[in-house]
């Protein structure tokens, strides 16, 4: 190991510890804030320290669109012909759906199982929290969904961040520079070199991945009451831990059959990333660093480019499984049966309507929202998991990274890159 390495991989270990530790005095000082100041102090409190958290964000999403179009298009450049494409594509989209059916299917087993929302108090709720989420199932239909997926301008989805519409521009943008052959080549290399540029933006970027992580759960703690919120959703909150961390140790065996001895290596590299995503409850957050990770870790530029950007439309894993856990919840909790051919179906719909929902703010309660009105579930039922939902999204963001992690580095060896 040269002397560069072994510098680079003492920063990112340091950047983990600092991480930890940033997420250890968020918490105090949110706790501290919480227990000495009113509400409404706390609230103004919560609100001001969450803006190190948004410019953490905001300094990722910034080089998510140059950097997914980038190496993107190098990565299919670099593939060369259509035929790879559709093979490495076909691979991945079949991982995809397997996993994300696995992933609902153990949240539908789980909620089955341990039954949270039966005998649930419904008086000691208030609906009209979930009013800003059944807003926006107004407006989900078939129309908007595929105005989600597809671009009508290249600009507008980069300005918005839509990373499945950056996908496909770039997938047609990359197959055309392939088909033209030597003639692209200028543009292709100036591309590959842009990205290079983007990629080492990744490590200053990352400086302030403790700030944001720090604004982030001191912002949350200190307007929480986490005891007696864990109190009140212990057996919502403890029967999603145990669904989660079922899926995460399906994840490390498949990891471990497929990787061997490899997937702890996986795992060190990607330790960094976990950490971010469960601090900022946004997997978008680390997807520059999962890059450069993984691209470190062994798997070839050319796949890495390819998968993640897809990956990060429709393989996200830790969703998936909330998604089946807190439809068939809040069905229980107003009494309402579903028999298994009715779950399996919401099962299938809810893995088609949840494909291409990367980047839209609160996107598993708006599906889980829709979904139950679809099967007659009422919709403001929404309102009994939001207090807790936000740690529920700091274990679904980490999950998603996992995923996503795992499948990038089995395509590749699959690929033999």
């Amino acid at each position: 190991m040269t002397t560069i390495e072994t510098k680079k991989q003492s920063y990112f270990s340091n950047l983990t510890v600092q991480i930890l530790i940033a997420m250890l005095f968020g918490a105090a000082l949110g706790i501290l804030v919480f227990k000495n100041y009113d509400v409404a102090t706390a609230k103004a409190f919560s609100d001001k320290i969450k803006i190190l958290a948004t410019i953490f964000i905001r300094l990722v999403q910034m080089i998510i669109a140059p950097l997914v179009f980038t190496t993107l298009v190098v990565g299919i450049a670099k593939l060369g012909d259509i035929k790879t494409v559709g093979r490495i594509g076909g691979k991945a989209m079949a991982w995809f759906f397997s996993a994300s059916f696995i992933s609902l299917l153990i949240g539908m087993f789980w909620v089955n199982v341990l039954q949270p929302g039966v005998g649930l108090q419904l008086n000691t709720i208030d609906l009209s929290t979930a009013a800003e989420v059944t807003e926006k199932t107004q407006n989900f239909s078939a129309q908007n969904f595929v105005e989600h997926i597809i671009p009508k301008s290249i600009i507008e989805a980069m300005a918005m961040n839509e990373i499945l519409q950056i996908v496909i521009f770039s997938i047609f943008f990359g197959l055309a520079a392939a088909s033209i052959g030597e003639y692209t080549k200028p543009v292709i290399n100036a591309l590959d070199k842009t990205s290079h540029i983007i990629l080492k933006m990744v490590n200053y970027v990352m400086k302030f991945a403790p700030m944001g992580v720090f604004g982030a759960i001191a912002g949350v703690f200190a307007i929480r009451d986490l005891n007696d919120l864990l109190l009140t959703y212990a057996k919502f909150f403890g029967s999603f831990l145990v669904g989660i961390t079922s899926l995460w140790f399906f994840l490390l065996a498949i990891g471990f059959v497929l990787l061997g001895k490899r997937m702890i290596t996986l795992l060190k590299h990607i330790i960094s990333p976990l950490i971010i995503a469960f601090g900022t409850t946004s997997s978008e957050a680390v997807f520059p660093k999962l890059t450069e990770e993984l691209e470190r870790f062994g798997v070839k530029d050319k796949i890495v480019s390819f998968m993640l950007p897809l990956g990060y439309s429709f393989n996200l894993d830790g969703s998936m499984m909330y998604m089946t856990f807190a439809s068939i919840f809040i069905a229980q909790a107003y009494d309402i049966p579903l028999d298994l051919p009715t779950q399996l179906t919401m099962l299938f719909v809810l893995m088609l309507t949840s494909k291409g929902i990367a980047g839209v703010p609160r996107a598993s309660l708006v599906i889980v929202a829709a979904t139950c009105g679809m099967f007659k579930i009422p919709v403001e039922g929404i309102a009994l998991i939001l207090p807790i939902d936000h740690f529920c999204d700091m274990f679904r963001s980490a999950t998603n990274v996992l995923g996503n992690a795992l499948a990038t580095s089995a395509i590749g060896k699959w690929e033999k890159e």
